[in-house]
C-alpha cells in the first residue's frame, strides 16, 4: 500500500468517528488540494450544517462532499425542487445536472440569493434532492470567454478529475528528503520588463511562478531550459502559479505543455479565465502577423484544463511542504500577492506580481499583511527615482481636455492599452464624466478584445471594490452598460469608424504599440493633427510605443512609414501598476516587514534605484538579480 492509500485509511477512520451514526462515507480521495468525501446520505450530511467545518478543522484539510450518484432525486423533480427554493429575484437562467460527480451547476444573475446566508439555501437544495450545488454567475454582458471555458471544462470533466486525483496523490505523498533548504531561481524579467519567470525550489519540491513574454520580443522567453525548470523534464514541476493574466507574465504557460508539463495551474478564477483569452489572442495575433507561434490553440486548452482556481486567502496545500495563499494585488481583475509557507513554519516567500498600492476605481489597493514573509520577490516597473504618476483626479482632468478638444475638433482620442485592466478603469472613469455631464458624450469603440475581458469583469464582481462589485449587479447601474461603449470587429470597421467626421474615443490593444489593432488606428488616424494618441501605460524599451512616446515623426506600418502628425500624450495615472512611491508605501507598510527584497520586473535603472532606496530608507537587504541567478534562503 502506498504512503497516499494509507494516509487515505487513515482519514477515513477519522470521518468515521466524526460523523455521525447514520450517515455512511462510501469513499474518501484526493482531488487536486481537496479532500472528497462521497456519501449515501449527502442530505444528512447538509442538515448538519457545522459538520463539514468540524471535520476540516479535524482534518486541517479542504473538504467536499459529494453524493454517491445512486441516491440522487430524478433530475426532472429535482430541478422542480430548486426553482422552488430560490428566490425568483435570483433571476435563474441554466441549471445543468452532473450525475458523474452529483453537482448541479446553478447559472444565475444574482448567485448571492442561490447561495443564501451562510450558505444555507444551497443547503437546502442538497437536503430537499441530494444534489451538491455549484453556484455560477450569469454575465450582464454575453462572455463568449466565460461561457466556452465553463463548457469545456464541463466536457472535459472525466480528464480533470484524473488529473486533480493524480494532483492530489503528488501533494500529498510523504516528504523523501532528510534535508531543509529554500532556494529562487530567476528565469526572466531580471533588470528588464516582462518574460517574468521564476522558479521557487525545496528540497522536496519545484514550483514555477509565471511565464510570460517579453513585449515586441517574441523571441525572447524565459530560460525554460535550465535543470531547475523543464530542462530536466518538465514532469519535475509540482506546480505552476500564476499572479495574472496578462502575457508578460502568463503567455508562454501553454509552452510548458507543449514540453511534456502535465501539472496543474494555481490561480484565481478570473485568471484562469483571461489567460485563454489572452493567450489565445496571442496565437492568433501570431498567425495574422506571420510571426511562429511556440504553441497551439490545443496547450491553450491544456492550460485551462489544467487550472485549479483558488479564492484570496484559502490557505492551500501544493505540495508535501509547501503551502499557497493568494492575496488581492489590485492589479487587475484577479490578480494576486502569491504567499508560499514552506515546511514546517521553515520558511515564508511572497511574490508581488504587478501590484497597485492604493485603491482605484475598480479595486481595493494591494494586501501587504501576512503571518510571516522573510523575502519578497518586488515587481519595480515604476521603480525609477523619478516614476512619480500623476495624481488620479489630475489624470481624469488631463483625459477630460482630450475629450473636450475630440468633440470640438470632431476628432478622435486614441488610447493603446492591454486588453485587460486599465481600459475598464477608464471605462468606468468615461462613463462617470459624461454621466456627470463634465465630459461631452460620445461613442467610446473598444476593440474585441477589450469588450471581451471586459464581458468577464461582469462575471466576477466579487473580485472589484464592495461600491462597484454592487453596481455591477445592479442592471441600471451597470458602467460597463453605457451606451456610449460599443465593440468593433475588425480592421475594415476600424477604418470606417476613422473616416466619420464625429468627437470619440478608441480604446485599443496592444498598450505597447506591438502589432495588432492598434496600428490599423494608428495607420488610420495619424496624419490629422486634430487627433490624439495618449499613452497610459509603460513603454517597454525598444517597443513602438517607446519610439513614438520619445518623439518619432513616422512610424512604420504595414510596410510604409506613416509620418505621425497626431498629437502624443502621456497621462500616467491611470497605470495598474504601484509608482515609485507606492512600490516604498507597500514596504514601508508591510507587516511583517520582510529580510530581504529582490527586485524584478523593471528597467536595470529602475530595480537598482528602488533596492537602493529600500535598502538606505529601511535598512533591508536588497537585491537586483540578473537572470539565471540563485539566490538559497535557508
Amino acid at each position: 500500500m502506498s504512503t497516499v492509500d494509507k494516509q487515505l485509511e487513515d482519514v477515513r477512520e477519522t470521518i468515521d468517528e466524526e460523523v455521525p451514526r447514520g450517515i455512511t462515507v462510501s469513499d474518501v480521495t484526493y482531488e487536486g488540494p481537496e479532500l472528497v468525501i462521497y456519501t449515501r446520505d449527502p442530505k444528512e450530511f447538509a442538515a448538519d450544517s457545522d459538520l463539514v467545518r468540524r471535520l476540516a478543522s479535524t482534518l486541517r484539510k479542504r473538504i467536499t462532499v459529494r453524493p454517491d450518484p445512486d441516491v440522487l432525486t430524478p433530475p426532472d423533480a429535482a430541478e422542480a425542487e430548486i426553482r422552488d427554493l430560490v428566490p425568483e429575484d435570483a433571476d435563474v437562467t441554466d441549471i445543468q445536472f452532473l450525475a458523474d460527480t452529483g453537482e448541479v451547476v446553478i447559472r444565475a444573475k444574482r448567485p448571492g440569493q442561490v447561495i443564501g446566508r451562510r450558505g444555507e439555501t444551497q443547503r437546502e437544495i442538497t437536503k430537499a434532492t441530494g444534489w451538491t450545488p455549484e453556484v455560477e454567475r450569469t454575465p450582464a454582458i454575453d462572455s463568449p470567454t466565460v461561457s466556452n471555458v465553463r463548457t469545456f471544462l464541463t466536457q472535459e470533466r472525466d480528464d480533470r478529475r484524473d488529473i486533480l486525483e493524480r494532483v492530489g496523490r503528488q501533494i500529498h505523498r510523504d516528504p523523501m528528503a532528510s534535508e531543509e533548504w529554500v532556494r529562487v531561481t530567476t528565469l526572466g524579467g531580471c533588470k528588464e520588463m516582462g518574460r517574468v519567470a521564476s522558479i521557487i525550489s525545496t528540497a522536496d519540491s519545484r514550483i514555477l511562478v509565471d511565464c510570460g513574454d517579453k513585449p515586441g520580443e517574441r523571441t525572447e522567453q524565459p530560460h525554460l531550459d535550465i535543470p531547475e525548470a523543464i530542462g530536466s523534464g518538465a514532469t519535475s514541476l509540482d506546480a505552476v502559479v500564476l499572479t495574472h493574466a496578462h502575457l508578460d507574465h502568463a503567455a508562454l504557460v501553454p509552452l510548458l505543455y507543449e514540453n511534456g508539463y502535465d501539472g496543474p495551474i494555481y490561480c484565481t478564477e478570473p485568471t484562469r479565465d483571461l489567460l485563454g483569452l489572452l493567450t489565445l489572442g496571442y496565437v492568433d495575433s501570431a498567425k495574422a502577423t506571420g510571426q511562429e507561434c511556440p504553441y497551439g490553440t490545443e496547450m491553450v486548452r491544456e492550460a485551462v484544463k489544467h487550472c485549479i482556481p483558488l479564492e484570496y486567502g484559502d490557505v492551500t496545500d501544493i505540495a508535501p511542504d509547501v503551502k499557497l495563499t493568494l492575496h488581492n494585488a489590485g492589479h487587475v481583475l484577479g490578480s494576486s500577492v502569491v504567499h508560499f509557507h514552506i515546511g514546517d513554519g521553515l520558511y515564508n516567500v511572497a511574490f508581488s506580481g504587478d501590484i497597485h498600492y492604493d485603491s482605484s476605481r475598480l479595486l481595493d489597493g494591494a494586501v501587504n499583511e501576512f503571518p510571516r514573509v522573510e523575502t519578497l520577490i518586488l515587481e519595480s516597473t515604476y521603480g525609477g527615482r523619478n516614476d512619480y504618476q500623476t495624481d488620479r483626479d489630475d489624470a481624469e482632468r488631463k483625459l477630460e481636455d482630450r475629450l473636450q478638444h475630440a468633440a470640438e475638433n470632431d476628432s478622435t482620442v486614441v488610447i493603446p492599452t492591454e486588453a485587460v485592466g486599465r481600459p475598464q478603469e477608464l471605462l468606468v472613469v468615461l462613463e462617470a464624466l459624461m454621466d456627470a455631464g463634465e465630459a461631452p458624450e460620445m461613442p467610446v469603440y473598444l476593440d474585441q478584445m477589450i469588450w471581451e475581458a471586459t464581458a468577464v469583469h461582469t462575471s466576477y464582481p466579487e473580485f472589484l471594490r464592495d461600491d462597484m462589485a454592487s453596481r455591477l449587479q445592479a442592471d441600471d447601474e451597470n458602467p460597463f452598460l453605457a451606451e456610449q461603449f460599443r465593440p468593433v470587429g475588425d480592421d475594415e470597421e476600424r477604418r470606417e469608424i476613422a473616416a466619420r467626421e464625429e468627437g470619440s474615443v478608441v480604446l485599443s490593444t496592444p498598450g505597447m504599440c506591438t502589432p495588432g489593432p492598434v496600428r490599423t488606428w494608428l495607420e488610420a488616424l495619424a496624419p490629422d493633427p486634430d487627433n490624439t494618441l495618449v499613452f497610459v501605460d509603460k513603454q517597454a524599451r525598444g517597443t513602438l510605443g517607446e519610439q513614438i512616446q520619445n518623439g518619432a515623426d513616422s512610424v512604420p506600418l504595414d510596410g510604409d512609414r506613416v509620418p505621425l502628425e497626431l498629437r502624443v500624450e502621456t497621462v500616467d495615472g491611470f497605470s495598474g501598476h504601484a509608482d515609485r512611491q507606492g512600490l516604498e508605501n507597500f514596504v514601508k507598510t508591510m507587516h511583517p516587514r520582510p529580510e530581504k527584497v529582490l527586485c524584478v520586473d523593471g528597467d536595470e535603472s529602475a530595480t537598482q534605484d528602488l533596492s537602493s532606496s529600500l535598502y538606505h530608507d529601511y535598512n533591508l537587504r536588497t537585491f537586483t538579480p540578473e537572470n539565471l541567478e540563485t539566490f538559497r534562503f535557508i
